[in-house]
């Protein structure tokens, strides 16, 4: 039954049930993505054995994991445990059981695809917010915020992975943690290059290692109607069947 649910090639996200040792040396709860190489006719799961850094991540034979599956039909969860570590055809593979039935899973708000989009930011004053704030209410007047908003230099920036929920995106500007920034950028919604002129709360801004005045920016969207988040979550999941279509990763 579960191989009308969930297919070879299929994302995963795997996050530990317990606290494991994190690469700081601290403990904490660690995500792994992979995708699944089969589903085989005992319900059993093989999984392609994540990476980090090029290098494979031996997860234990044993270990549980809360895992989330980005399918066809859209988001499921399950938990599952890890019964053996294999090499088929020169991939290393996990082979798991599943300890909990699968069941659709609502929150794809926040799942982050990996990506390369320009776009531009800058920080908002307080009227702007109150602008975004009680624009919101309405999403007719949410749309047209953009229309009401000072026009003011924008900083470039690349966005390197987008969900539903924020984004992450890479600048030579570095900004105050729990600021509201506005966001100009483009994805392509049937066919045509659409503009999101959104507000986000900046959640980290911090100094990329090794790469002098570059800094990582994450940041979650704040007053976002339904129907905007929703254009982005589909913009997500196509972009996702493409990559799966073609035979690519996100």
């Amino acid at each position: 039954m579960i191989e009308k649910f969930i297919s070879a090639g299929d994302k995963v996200e795997m996050k530990s049930t317990v606290d494991v040792v994190l690469p700081d040396g601290t403990k904490g709860i660690r995500l792994y993505k992979t995708s699944i190489y089969d589903v085989l006719d005992d319900g059993k799961l093989e999984i392609v054995m994540p990476m980090e850094k090029s290098r494979l991540v031996l997860l234990p034979v044993g270990g549980e994991y809360d895992m989330c599956f980005f399918s066809h039909g859209g988001m499921y969860k399950a938990d599952v445990r890890i019964v053996d570590r294999q090499k088929i055809n020169g991939t290393y593979i996990l082979l798991a059981e599943m300890l909990t039935n699968l069941h659709k899973y609502q929150r794809r708000e926040y799942y982050r695809f990996n990506c390369i989009i320009e776009m531009e930011a800058r920080e908002l004053s307080q009227h702007e917010v109150d602008i975004f704030s009680g624009a919101v209410q309405s999403e007719d007047e949410a749309d047209n915020a953009d229309n009401v908003i000072e026009e003011k230099e924008m900083q470039r920036g690349v966005i390197v992975d987008i969900s539903g929920g924020g984004l992450r995106f890479v600048s030579r500007t570095q900004y105050e943690c729990d600021s509201t920034i506005l966001l100009n950028f483009k994805l392509p919604i049937k066919h045509k290059q659409k503009p999101f002129t959104l507000a986000a709360r900046v959640i980290l801004s911090k100094e990329i290692e090794n790469r002098k005045d570059e800094y990582e920016n994450r940041v979650k969207f704040v007053y976002i109607n339904n129907q905007t988040r929703e254009e982005i979550i589909k913009y997500i999941f196509d972009e996702e069947r493409k990559n799966r279509k073609n035979g690519k990763g996100s």
